[in-house]
């Protein structure tokens, strides 16, 4: 919003591109199913080991979304005890409260409340945690069909939405293909990294194809249909830039490597949750409502401030909570198995 009126002086094509960084969550949602085939690829699922997935899980996801929802309580409060707050009744507070509390803002389609609205993707996040020991038992026992079988059930993803009558509202299920597609490229990958001396360290062969024509089909939307959407148009590219970065080389590999780009990446996932529980707070504060600054020097006060509270709520907070909860986990998963 801040950069609205700079981003109208832009080509159109630009401005679709600078529009739609929404569509990265997709991005991270293959990312997420590619990471976890990765590292789960040799666990065996034992009643211990899916204890400890799903405390690592929940783990990784809670303990900071709390703290979003701790930065924004006074703002929840007080659309909670305004009677006159337009879109919200008495009678759907409580279930408000539960949508938000409980993560299910992705099940529950539009809701009259934007407390935290990018928290809608750890529902989706959530129903993958727990589809995933089954999804990937499932495809790893059928070998190279489970592999082929799982990227014809992503990239074909608009045909059996429609042919189940899956609800747009159903968020989770909706983007449940961007997770498959991400274990199929686990499995693409690991045939690849043990075959193709070839491709290993020339990566670039598939993620910069991969990047130009995604950036051309975004400046251009009108090239995809409404009935694939433009999702799942790039979610087959999206397999291919997460395959080429992996594969490695090229001088964007080298970035991603560098020591604070790895920092950055581990503390995305604060910045993500918290940029608009702090965007709540920023836009009271003086330097914003006095309008000394133009709206994108504005912008950038407030980039920076995400970084910097994201990066400390990281190291200070994330991290912390996320080891304690394991660490917990595993020493009562010692104990019982002393008894």
């Amino acid at each position: 919003m801040m950069l609205d009126a700079w981003v109208q002086t832009l080509p159109i094509g630009l401005q679709n591109i600078a529009r739609t960084g929404y569509l990265a969550v997709g991005v991270f949602f293959v990312l997420s199913g590619f990471v976890l085939s990765r590292s789960y690829a040799a666990t065996t699922w034992s009643r211990a080991n899916l204890i400890r997935y799903g405390v690592g899980r929940f783990a990784r996801v809670y303990p900071i979304y709390l703290v979003s929802l701790v930065v924004i309580a006074p703002f929840i409060f007080e659309d909670l005890v305004s009677p006159g707050r337009p879109g919200v009744v008495s009678s759907m507070k409580p279930w408000l409260l539960a949508d938000y509390g409980l993560v299910l803002q992705g099940w529950a389609g539009v809701l009259p409340v934007q407390w935290n609205a990018p928290a809608w993707s750890l529902s989706c996040e959530l129903f993958f945690y727990v589809c995933f020991p089954v999804a990937v038992l499932l495809f790893a026992r059928m070998g190279r069909t489970g592999m082929i079988l799982a990227a014809v059930l992503a990239l074909a993803a608009p045909l059996w939405y429609r042919w189940m009558s899956v609800p747009v509202a159903w968020k989770p299920v909706i983007y449940f293909a961007d997770f498959l597609a991400g274990i199929a490229a686990a499995a693409i990958y690991g045939r690849l990294e043990d075959s193709s001396v070839w491709l290993r360290g020339r990566g670039y062969l598939l993620y910069a194809p991969a990047t130009v024509l995604g950036l051309f089909l975004v400046a251009n939307p009108w090239l995809v249909t409404s009935s694939i959407g433009m999702n799942s148009a790039l979610r087959p590219l999206n397999v291919l830039l997460l395959i080429g970065l992996a594969l490695g080389g090229g001088i964007p590999v080298q970035a991603l490597s560098a020591r604070l780009s790895v920092f950055l990446g581990q503390a995305s996932y604060s910045m993500y949750i918290l940029h608009i529980p702090l965007l709540w707070w920023y836009k009271r504060f003086w330097l914003y409502t006095s309008g000394l600054l133009p709206q994108t020097a504005s912008a950038a006060v407030y980039f920076a401030g995400v970084v910097m509270v994201s990066s400390a709520a990281y190291t200070m907070l994330e991290e912390p909570a996320n080891r304690r909860i394991r660490d917990w986990a595993a020493a009562r998963l010692r104990a019982s198995s002393r008894k």
